[in-house]
């Protein structure tokens, strides 16, 4: 672990990252890494969190429509709120999520596998692990019953099926990338999540519209492997066409929009509220595109929108060592919104400039330091080929 030890030495000062209070760097005490010029590094600091990206990005949303489905039945089924013997149907059950019948369909299965529903000689299935004794009661199945309709907050989320879980789709290919070259194969993305194969080709379209994966000769969809090379091309990319752009599309930035980043920026300067690579990750997306949706050039705005890897980079090395409030993307990204308030458009741009420069040269030593990292536990529909 010498290289990992000479990385982290060597990029110490630009990282912008204290880690004695990480949760792992309290872990591992002594072996762990510690702030002020100790260097020392042990493989069990340097591994990525034990929770798969998948378990990880789930955490933050709400569960899939199968699982919420399978949970709202499986408490009705057990708190005893649905009628033993009641026959339950996929298009009543549906109706009641406002989902399709697919994962209505398999969140019967898995209740099924759990015993609290039985299969019977009819369509749909029993409530009730005892078929043979019960006889079934065909009766209205309400969200009322289900305890759905205390406080009206929708149990599943209705959005259409690929935006759902688009979000967690993208955070498992960016990752992989850092590792690799892995391979997305569709039908087991579709299988993963219960999803129509069509649903999976929309959000392979949307990776490659983004520029995180892309098909070779056999129209196989590959996903990295992230090199030191590609990223500092996208900044070249973004370095030539972000300034100007920002330039040209800052007279429409609505204002209102401008001060509370301002002062949430200022918040986080100071240390006044807690921050995250969550946090980080929001205000570099809205610097780096928010902003730029107001430029006029389209294809210009998409080919700096396909230049990602950099965040790609930056998300992953603060997902893992965590992010301080002496970041100094804080620092830079306010200094642009100073500018573009007090109508100093020259001096936004300049300053966007100054903090590409200066952001190209953190990225190249964190990169450096994820070359150590230990690969984490990714989904079954990413497919490793080197």
């Amino acid at each position: 672990m010498a290289a990992a030890a000479r990385a982290l030495e060597n990029s110490r000062a630009g990282l912008g990252i204290c880690l004695a209070n990480r949760p792992w760097a309290r872990a591992h005490g002594r072996h762990g890494l510690a702030c002020a010029g100790d260097s020392r590094v042990t493989h069990g600091a340097l591994l990525l969190s034990s929770k798969s990206v998948q378990e990880s990005a789930r955490a933050a949303g709400r569960p899939l429509r199968y699982q919420a489905i399978y949970d709202a039945l499986g408490r009705a089924l057990r708190e005893g709120r649905v009628s033993p013997g009641l026959v339950l149907l996929e298009g009543p059950v549906a109706r009641i999520f406002g989902t399709s019948r697919g994962p209505v369909r398999k969140a019967f299965e898995q209740l099924h596998r759990d015993g609290l529903i039985s299969r019977f000689d009819g369509r749909g299935f029993l409530a009730t692990d005892r078929p043979a004794h019960v006889p079934p009661r065909r009766e209205t199945l309400t969200a009322a019953r289900l305890g759905l309709a205390a406080d009206g907050a929708p149990v599943v989320d209705t959005r259409p099926t690929a935006e759902r879980i688009y979000a967690e789709v993208e955070h498992a290919v960016s990752t992989s990338i850092a590792f690799g070259q892995f391979r997305v194969v569709e039908l087991s993305l579709s299988q993963h999540f219960g999803v129509s194969r069509t649903v999976a080709r929309e959000m392979l379209a949307r990776l490659s519209h983004q520029g995180l994966i892309e098909k070779d000769g056999q129209s196989h969809w590959l996903a990295g492997p992230l090199t030191a090379k590609a990223v500092a091309d996208d900044y070249e990319i973004l370095r030539l066409m972000e300034p100007p752009a920002l330039r040209a599309a800052a007279p429409a930035i609505p204002r209102e929009t401008l001060r509370p980043v301002q002062q949430r920026l200022a918040q986080l300067i100071a240390g006044d509220v807690p921050v995250d690579a969550t946090i980080l990750t929001g205000l570099e997306r809205e610097l780096h595109a928010h902003y730029l949706s107001c430029y006029a050039n389209r294809k210009a705005a998409n080919m700096m929108a396909r230049s990602q890897l950099p965040r790609v980079v930056n998300r992953i090395f603060f997902d893992t060592l965590g992010v301080t409030c002496d970041e100094p993307f804080f620092v830079e990204h306010k200094l642009v919104i100073d500018h573009l308030l007090y109508g100093a458009y020259d001096a936004a741009a300049s300053s966007l400039l100054a903090h590409l420069d200066a952001a190209a040269a953190r990225t190249r030593r964190r990169l450096k330091v994820l070359s150590v990292f230990t690969e984490p536990a990714l989904p079954s529909y990413l497919v490793r080929t080197c």
